[in-house]
């Protein structure tokens, strides 16, 4: 996928907190995606899109999340550690708490393929 059209869409403070992916040459109709590459909508215009990702925040990442999986019992609520180019760090969510050492997954950013969805617990 090519992400060298998307906009970044950032607060007052300068925090990316999300990106418009255009639809169409003029950018009359977007796809706006979470920080993590997640589409919100399937389409909206520009303005509207901007304004759901403003409101929306980055708020999501402090959730627990579950990394797809072909066997379902290992699945393990996991805490997001950095979000960059270099991709989505994440780890055992219970033991980053605790501060104790874990191993850390790296999921290719952006998410276009949803590798990482919300934990429903388990």
């Amino acid at each position: 996928m090519d992400i060298s059209t998307w906009l970044a869409v950032k607060r007052d403070d300068n925090e990316i907190v999300g990106y418009l992916e255009p639809l169409d040459e003029a950018y009359d109709k977007v796809c706006p995606r979470s920080v993590l590459g997640h589409p919100v909508l399937v389409a909206c215009d520009y303005m509207d899109g901007e304004e759901l990702l403003l409101e929306r925040g980055i708020g999501e990442l402090a959730n627990q999340w579950a990394l797809h999986v072909v066997d379902p019992s290992e699945k393990v609520p996991l805490a997001i550690i950095e979000v960059s180019a270099h991709g989505i760090v994440v780890a055992d969510a219970l033991l980053t708490k605790a501060l104790a050492p874990t191993e850390r997954i790296i999921v290719p950013w952006p998410d276009v393929e949803s590798r990482l969805t919300p934990y429903r617990g388990g």
